[in-house]
This record gives structure tokens, sequence and C-alpha cells, in this order.
């Protein structure tokens, strides 16, 4: 399982992103930046991959707090430790759902290569070069998803609208609750 977590990871480095001459490209990195996932999505993709499985395997949530053992070392992970590590917000959204219906529907014509209305659920291919690669950005680093990455999930859609609108997303939440149901998944 533990393999299954990290062998589509995404490490951005943010310095030659920036550097692209493509502006459209330059405006999506620089929106992720923005929404506070530099962070985490710049963080080096340097991985143990025997402490990693040792950590899953030893996994367990206890009051909101990843416990594990690697190398008979005891592991803890608070949301606060988590936050910190990856320098994510701790303010904003935490249900995409209330993501601003203005926001969406705009999204929904800016993201079109047509120009006109995509489909908040459908397929990337209706969508500009750029955002298809946020969705991938967004479908490997956050979403943990085996398959296909061609389909756009509401979800992926409604987090892809909040940042592009510079709605503020509550990071550490999101994703420690995203990192507990890894631990917690049969």
């Amino acid at each position: 399982m533990a393999y299954s977590l990290f062998t589509n990871t995404v490490h951005v480095c943010f310095d030659s992103v920036l550097a692209m001459e493509n502006a459209g490209m330059v405006l999506m990195f620089e929106a992720l930046m923005a929404s506070g996932l530099k962070g985490f999505l710049g963080c080096p993709a340097v991985l143990y991959e025997a402490a990693l499985v040792e950590f899953f395997e030893n996994a367990s949530v206890r009051d909101g707090v990843v416990n594990s053992t690697v190398g008979g070392k005891q592991v803890e992970i608070s949301e606060e430790l988590f936050a910190s590590s990856f320098e994510l917000p701790v303010d904003g959204l935490i249900d995409l759902s209330d993501v601003p219906k203005d926001i969406v529907f705009d999204a929904r014509s800016i993201f079109s290569i047509s120009g006109g209305q995509v489909s908040s659920s459908g397929e990337k291919r209706e969508m500009k070069i750029e955002f298809c690669l946020r969705s991938d950005i967004l479908a490997k680093t956050i979403f943990v998803k085996a398959g296909s990455f061609d389909a756009v999930t509401r979800e992926r859609f409604l987090m892809m609208a909040a940042i592009s609108g510079g709605v503020k997303i509550n990071w550490s939440r999101l994703l420690f609750n995203i990192f507990k149901d890894m631990v917690t998944q049969d």
C-alpha cells in the first residue's frame, strides 16, 4: 500500500517554473503558491521507502494525532506539526462545497480551451493546458487516487476554482484529514 502512495508524487521546483516563458503556466504556478501550497508541493521528494512502508504498517490515529513507529522510535504527527512542517495556511475553507458560486461559474470559462463553459466534472481535454496540469498536480499530490487522471472530479474542480479565485483554503485541516484517511485506510 505505501508504494502506491508515492509512485505518482509530484515535486514542484518553483524557481524553475516561475522562469518559464509561458505566461499562462507562470500564472497557474503563482496561484498555487498564493494559495499556500508552496511548502507542500515544493517539499523535497527524498523518500525512504522502507521507513515509509514501516510508518504506514504501524500507523494509527488516536485523539486526532497520527501515531506510528519507525526504526523502533515513536512518531507522533499532529495537525499543528503537519501544518508547520509544510508551512500550510490554517485559516479558510474546509468544505469545498462552500466555494462561492460566482467563482465556480467564472472558472468554468477561464479553464475552457474553447472559451465556453467547461463542465465542473468532466474531461481534461476541454481545459487549457495549464489547468490540465493543475488538475494533474492536485490529483497526484492531494487526492490519493489510482487509475486514470483524464477526468476532473467535481471536488478537484472546486479546489481549482478556489485557487484561481483567490479563496483562502485551510490546507492544514484539509490535507491532514486526507493524511489521517490514508493511515486508517484498509
